[in-house]
């Protein structure tokens, strides 16, 4: 009996891929007014985030898309209780961060609030902690 298959081999990624990556995992911080710069994002973030949970307008835009939905090991919305299905959460961050966008707004080249990344990292945190975290083996 004949048959034929294809190679299982993946080709590398595109060169400027891998230079991100290795940017990413390479690189070393050594300017003290980067880490201070990034320091004062992070509480420029949280703090709109927090702020914004004063407004109704803000945080009715909040929570389980079906109400009473729990999500056991859900990636955590700063400042709330809730406890959402990565999506949803990474929606809600973005949604308290940025609800202070237009009156408070960082006007740098991109005219807004640099820190809106901090989403996926806050998510990341979540949603993958660290190895010595009960959390760490999840079934998926």
């Amino acid at each position: 009996m004949s048959a034929t298959s294809e190679a299982n081999v993946r080709p590398d990624y595109d060169p400027e891929l891998q230079a991100i990556a290795d940017y990413v995992l390479n690189y070393q911080v050594e300017s003290q007014e980067a880490l201070k710069t990034a320091r004062y994002c992070l509480m420029d973030t949280l703090g709109c985030g927090l702020l914004a949970l004063r407004f109704p307008e803000c945080t009715k835009h909040l929570g389980p898309i079906v109400e009473g939905t729990v999500v056991p090991f859900g990636a955590r919305v700063p400042g709330t209780s809730l406890r959402l299905d990565p999506v949803k959460a990474a929606w809600d961050i973005g949604c308290i961060i940025r609800w202070l966008d237009y009156n408070d707004t960082w006007l740098a080249a991109e005219w807004g609030h640099p820190p809106i990344t901090l989403v996926g990292y806050s998510l990341l945190l979540t949603i993958f902690p660290s190895s010595g975290s009960p959390k760490a083996k999840r079934p998926w």
